[in-house]
């Protein structure tokens, strides 16, 4: 698998993104499952199918394009646009972090290092991820990465503390906040109108240090022509809000961001599942 992964970083990425739009369909077509809770999570959200449908090509663009990006040591450079990049402009000279918030919308993966490469210098980042199960992969992922001014930190105690300690320090971390957490690091928080178990560390990082949050996501351009990274002001969240209204605030702001481009969401991940041992809120 490594010999294929480290081939296919070798390809352009107009082929790589050709490839994974087969893949998507592919999957779709293949996975009854996988199928039906992208239809289930496509009406949740109350939008026309025909809207949401490229995100299925997508789904699979997302998947070959990793190669490419995990092992091209160069820069971005002009493979990357920026609309909003005055917003963190303005936040630089404050001083106290940022806490970039990117849903599992277009091409997540380059955020965090487009950010590194911009701003980094004046403002380093640290993203939480979690390790892969298996270890080439896992191995693999850490080394692709870490890049200069863009640290990782794991989705444990010991990174929750790294990512705070980067706050405190004036730097910025990412999160994906709409990737279910583990039992007892979330709560229950609507969705598109059905509760979902959504993570309170970023309201938490975000209260605590007095980090802004902000917004980000990649979007994916067609024929390889590369990415643009859209950025918008975040909620504010009160000091005095429960887990869960910050929760709900945070979910909101994320599904605006997916409103704004349906057709490249990751509509088939299981946003509403239940982590094990949790008794449910009202989701399935």
């Amino acid at each position: 698998m490594l010999l294929v992964f480290r081939l296919m970083a070798r390809c352009p990425l107009w082929l790589l993104h050709a490839l994974g739009s087969l893949a998507g369909w592919l999957s779709y077509a293949l996975s009854p499952s996988y199928r039906q809770r992208f239809q289930a999570q496509v009406r949740q959200a109350g939008l026309p199918a025909a809207q949401a449908r490229p995100a299925i090509a997508q789904a699979g663009r997302m998947v070959t394009e990793l190669p490419w990006l995990w092992q091209r040591h160069q820069a971005l450079g002009e493979l990357v646009r920026w609309q909003g990049a005055e917003l963190i402009e303005s936040r630089l000279a404050e001083g106290r972090g940022m806490v970039l918030l990117t849903p599992h919308l277009g091409c997540f993966e380059v955020t965090a290092r487009a950010f590194a490469e911009r701003f980094g210098r004046r403002m380093p980042i640290t993203v939480l991820f979690r390790p892969a199960r298996k270890a080439w992969m896992r191995a693999l992922m850490e080394g692709a990465r870490e890049r200069e001014h863009l640290a990782t930190a794991p989705a444990n105690l010991a990174g929750v503390r790294q990512m705070l300690r980067a706050l405190r320090q004036g730097q910025a971390i990412g999160l994906l906040p709409d990737q279910v957490p583990p039992e007892g690091l979330g709560v229950w928080a609507p969705f598109f109108g059905r509760p979902a178990y959504t993570m309170t560390l970023a309201a938490k990082l975000a209260v605590q240090s007095g980090a802004p949050l902000m917004l980000l996501w990649g979007e994916r351009l067609a024929q390889g022509r590369g990415y643009v990274i859209h950025v918008q002001a975040g909620p504010t969240i009160p000091s005095e809000a429960s887990p869960e209204q910050a929760a709900t605030l945070i979910n909101r702001a994320m599904e605006g961001l997916i409103r704004q481009a349906p057709q490249q969401y990751l509509w088939g991940y299981h946003r509403y599942k239940q982590p094990r041992g949790l008794e449910t809120g009202g989701a399935a």
